[in-house]
């Protein structure tokens, strides 16, 4: 069976021509650029404008609507427009573009400029996971990139070209929910302006600042001693072990991926989101030293799964042991409470977990701890 002739790759979001199989009379579809289903990002793809029966044809079709200068049966018209010699196509596809270029290209410019958040969104979207997409990505990291767009509905109506900095800032503060869920926000919101760089939809990178908000720890439920005193009796357990090094270490979750570990002068160093979080060192608690050195991997790293595969494996575990569901973020909040509880100093708690110190310039800019002197004060911790 001779192969079906292979066609040119038309633009993300122009549209597309079906080939529906042979044996009818009009095989190709010609379908208008798919169009956004929901505010949870699904995308449908329209009614076919046309049905004809060869793919040239389909394609002076989609000029033609994108011209604004297509009527119903103009399909016919354009197949007496189309040369029988294949090697004069050039020319037949350069006659019907003429519309497109002397209607459009004004009405194009003003309307790049004026796309809203939510147009970029879905040209980015269909770059990124359409049928033409460079990779093909699970439906997992889909569905995150969906939720992350309904979590930006504040922005979804504003023009893109014209949000700034204290936009992006005031939405992702603004968001109530855990962590993750921010984070894949602000990780959403630079990937959109990185494309928006390539087809100049935006003057100007605003999304290279985005922090976490600073309130991120006030949600969210520690363990207590009840809870801890069931933990240690099970550390053997590989995701109890890392429950217990997360509870007294205080980082996120997600700096442990790429965290330094140093088993030498004992402390951890890394952290992520604010300005005052990357790059902190933590001495590592005598307590979890052993749990620490255990799971310390020739490549220096200790925590090589992914987090949503820990998180099943923490949800599972707690679930054994009848402790009440708790997220990774949680043991975070748990290290905040033992400091607390052990009278570790206000000022050393915020250094460890990488708070900002605000308006405080003194501790801020001028308030260096050593090593030692962290570890002082961590240690007031006990198990």
């Amino acid at each position: 069976m001779p192969k079906r002739k292979k066609y040119p790759r038309l633009p993300n979001s122009y549209g597309s021509i079906r080939y529906l199989g042979s044996g009818r009379r009009n095989p190709y579809a010609v379908h208008p650029p798919s169009k956004l289903a929901d505010d949870l990002g699904d995308y449908e793809r329209p009614k076919a404008i046309c049905y004809v029966d060869d793919w040239y044809v389909g394609f002076a079709v989609l000029n033609a609507y994108h011209a604004g200068t297509y009527q119903a049966g103009d399909e016919l018209k354009f197949k007496q427009y189309k040369p029988l010699d294949d090697r004069e196509l050039n020319d037949f596809c350069t006659r019907i573009l003429s519309d497109y270029v002397a209607h459009s290209h004004t009405e194009n410019v003003r309307a790049e400029k004026e796309k809203s958040f939510a147009q970029v969104y879905e040209l980015w979207y269909e770059w990124k996971y359409g049928q033409n997409a460079k990779k093909k990505l699970s439906k997992q990291s889909q569905d995150s990139t969906r939720a992350a767009f309904k979590n930006c509905s504040a922005l979804h109506d504003k023009i893109f070209r014209d949000l700034r900095h204290k936009d992006l800032q005031d939405c992702i503060d603004a968001c109530p929910l855990k962590s993750a869920s921010i984070e894949n926000m602000i990780s959403l919101i630079k990937q959109m302006y990185k494309y928006a760089a390539l087809y100049e939809l935006a003057d100007q990178n605003y999304s290279t600042a985005l922090s976490f908000p600073e309130n991120d720890d006030e949600h969210g439920t520690p363990f207590y001693d009840d809870d801890l005193k069931i933990l240690w009796k099970h550390k053997d357990d590989p995701t109890v072990e890392f429950i217990l090094i997360m509870c007294y270490s205080g980082f996120r979750i997600s700096a442990y991926k790429k965290m330094e570990v140093n088993t030498t002068d004992w402390y951890f160093k890394g952290g992520v989101k604010t300005a005052a979080g990357k790059d902190r060192t933590v001495p590592i608690h005598t307590s979890i030293r052993p749990l620490v050195q255990k799971r310390l991997k020739r490549d220096g790293s200790i925590f090589s799964i992914s987090i949503r595969k820990f998180r099943e494996n923490m949800y599972n575990s707690l679930d054994l042991l009848k402790i009440q569901k708790h997220t990774p973020h949680d043991c975070r909040h748990t290290f905040s409470r033992l400091c607390e509880k052990y009278s570790v100093t206000e000022n050393d708690r915020k250094r460890m977990m990488g708070h900002s110190f605000g308006a405080d310039i003194t501790n801020g800019v001028y308030g260096h701890r050593t090593l030692e002197e962290l570890r002082e004060e961590i240690e007031k911790i006990k198990v």
